[in-house]
């Protein structure tokens, strides 16, 4: 018995020693990000932009693999697969990470055991517009129509099921009115209905939508941020009428299930250090994204409640899985 358990111990302190040696010879070659998107997708922008100072902090080539494909799930179900080495990493965001499992009946992956939240790099924030033909100024009369004339008030989102109808739903319970929803393939149809008075009003994110606010196509009423964004002070959010409503999406750097945790650390520290290098910083502020330079414990605990928050807006809503 004895002979057992020393085997047992010398097993687990090789084992322990040799992923230590492994984790310090990381990389020594090249890395894959998979980005469970097509080109322009925000996950690509954000992945791209951080490659090529992540390529020469680690010293290693950093490949983008495009994997767009089911919502995120052919992307994701590949990272599921790699080897867990860190040489094989994806872009993880809350579309595809909470509001898909969420939302469909089967997903191949289990978001919060099938991966490794390694550094989380921005988040953002959703917009309400309007379509310039509809009287809403502000928030406040925008809801009050929506109460005074249930199901009169048109939504557009981009599907059943999707982030911004689920955005949407939390926004109407939390501000107590009605209102038709109304789904499109893209939020590109959305707002082309939108420009010709076809539809009302939308939630959307707010990077697509402050083009269209500034030149004057869509009425933009306030974001849905805690408190005001100190890159657009004189936007309101939309809590200053519907108190505790934020909502919006957040991106991050993520491995599958059991990376080693100096492999997690290091890649923590690097990404961390690249997005606080001013040219990254100002390219990600323009684009309207909040950088956070955070652990993986925090990144952890954020999709948590991100399960928790979501779950119960689509318990709320009474939606089905598709």
């Amino acid at each position: 018995m004895l002979k057992n358990l020393f085997a047992l111990i010398s097993a687990s302190v090789l084992w322990a020693v040799g992923g230590h040696a492994m984790a310090q010879g990381y990389p020594n070659k090249p890395i894959r990000i998979i980005v469970p998107a097509g080109a322009g997708d925000s996950c690509d922008i954000l992945t791209r932009l951080i490659a090529p100072k992540l390529t020469e902090r680690l010293g290693q080539p950093i490949v983008i693999d495009n994997r767009a494909g089911s919502a995120g799930q052919l992307g994701l179900t590949l990272l599921k697969q790699a080897p867990a080495d860190g040489y094989t990493l994806g872009c993880g965001q809350g579309g595809n990470m909470v509001i898909v499992p969420l939302a469909y009946a089967k997903v191949a992956y289990d978001s919060r055991k099938d991966f490794t939240p390694m550094a989380m790099m921005a988040s953002n924030f959703v917009a309400l517009v309007v379509s310039p033909k509809t009287p809403f100024k502000t928030v406040k009369e925008l809801i009050d129509y929506g109460k005074a004339n249930p199901g009169k008030l048109t939504f557009g989102t981009n599907g059943e099921g999707a982030f911004l109808h689920f955005a949407t739903e939390q926004l109407r319970m939390m501000g107590g009115f009605e209102y038709m929803h109304i789904p499109y393939r893209d939020m590109n149809a959305v707002f082309t209905q939108m420009l010709g008075g076809d539809i009302n009003a939308s939630v959307g994110s707010f990077i697509s939508v402050q083009p269209l606010a500034e030149s004057g196509k869509l009425r933009l009423l306030g974001i849905a941020r805690a408190t005001r964004s100190p890159d657009y002070p004189n936007i309101p959010t939309i809590a200053e009428t519907v108190p505790g409503y934020a909502s919006g999406g957040w991106f991050g750097i993520i491995g599958p299930a059991g990376v080693p945790r100096e492999v997690t650390n290091l890649i923590n520290k690097e990404v961390n250090w690249v997005l606080q290098q001013p040219d990254v910083r100002d390219r990600m502020k323009k684009m309207g994204l909040d950088i956070h330079t955070e652990s993986p414990e925090f990144f952890t605990d954020l999709m948590n409640k991100d399960f928790e928050n979501w779950g119960k807006v689509v318990k709320g809503m009474g939606f089905k899985p598709l």
